[in-house]
């Protein structure tokens, strides 16, 4: 776990002005909508967008149908292309192609790789497991179709921000589980993976912006009902991918953290797990930054610096 310091470095002023003026908490009764509409008041002029071809799909695979994906394709680059799928954040219970569009985009460019943005059901509609079958379905989809796609079948990554960090986690381990896809990488942006709420990140930033507590207690409220959250080691490592009995053949991670995020000591437990278990990991922890930087990488440039620096780890992975 990154140990805290009294002395450690304030939230990058720039970034902090913008969080200011535009505060994005909640608390579970403002109800799960007022959530959604905050988060797509986020919004990046198109202008400043990369150029890129797109198109929207619905995946049909293993008796689940019609899961929307948008797919990227990167602007000059060779095919067969390397692939992304990439799961948004949100809480498990927000989020969408369109408030991710930015990021999605990022990837693609980034990475120079087809990036396929996963559109899964949310909570508290469609609580746990819901989301987990449909980006499963869609990897699986992924694996098969590379090549119509122009993608390579042998290069194929994960990534994802937030709750889509933990699925992109949980895809590396279903994968693993079931002899395929083999993947190349895995990309977790600030994951959550260990359900653990004694860590210490989660008091000392309790009250941070985008993500306090209130907004985490929200949040598994509404996309683990029926489970038990009181005992984190007890939980599925679909919902936990820390907890997995066997963390040794998963590929390797890049794994980007926030000095200021509740999930900060979340993502440097796994990475340590992870290299325990022989697992090659690189964590960047962010001194200046909050949960969810990757979505103001347009407009924050220490954001930016953070982001590039894990999208070139996902480029060096899947180019090399």
């Amino acid at each position: 776990m990154t140990e805290p310091t009294s002395d450690r470095p304030a939230i990058d002023p720039t970034f902090k002005s913008l969080l200011d003026a535009f505060p994005m908490t909640f608390k579970a009764e403002d109800g799960v909508e007022v959530a959604r509409k905050r988060l797509r008041l986020l919004k990046v002029p198109q202008e400043m967008l990369p150029g890129l071809r797109t198109e929207d799909r619905t995946v049909d695979h293993g008796g689940l149908a019609g899961i929307p994906v948008r797919i990227y394709w990167p602007a000059g680059a060779a095919t067969p292309a390397p692939v992304v799928v990439f799961y948004h954040g949100g809480g498990f219970c927000l989020g969408d192609l369109d408030t991710h569009d930015p990021v999605a985009r990022a990837h693609a460019a980034g990475a120079e790789a087809i990036v396929v943005s996963v559109d899964y059901r949310l909570a508290p509609e469609h609580p746990f497991p819901a989301g987990v079958n449909d980006c499963w379905a869609v990897l699986q989809w992924v694996a098969e179709n590379a090549a119509e796609l122009g993608g390579d079948p042998a290069r194929i990554a994960v990534a994802g921000d937030s709750a889509g960090g933990n699925l992109a986690a949980v895809m590396a381990h279903l994968a693993r589980q079931h002899g395929g896809p083999a993947l190349a990488f895995q990309l977790l942006w600030y994951p959550t993976v260990t359900a653990d709420l004694s860590l210490p990140s989660y008091t000392e930033n309790a009250a941070a912006p985008v993500l306090d507590r209130d907004a985490i207690d929200a949040f598994l409220s509404w996309y683990l009902p029926e489970l038990d959250i009181s005992d984190p080691t007890a939980l599925p490592p679909t919902v936990a991918p820390a907890n997995a009995d066997d963390l040794s053949g998963l590929p390797p991670a890049y794994i980007g953290t926030a000095e200021h995020d509740p999930l900060r000591d979340d993502g440097a437990r796994y990475a340590k797990l992870l290299t325990a278990a022989g697992v090659q990991v690189e964590l960047s922890n962010e001194p200046t930054l909050v949960h969810g930087y990757v979505s103001f990488a347009m407009v924050i440039p220490a954001a930016a610096e953070a982001t590039d620096r894990g999208l070139a780890a996902l480029k060096r992975a899947l180019h090399g």
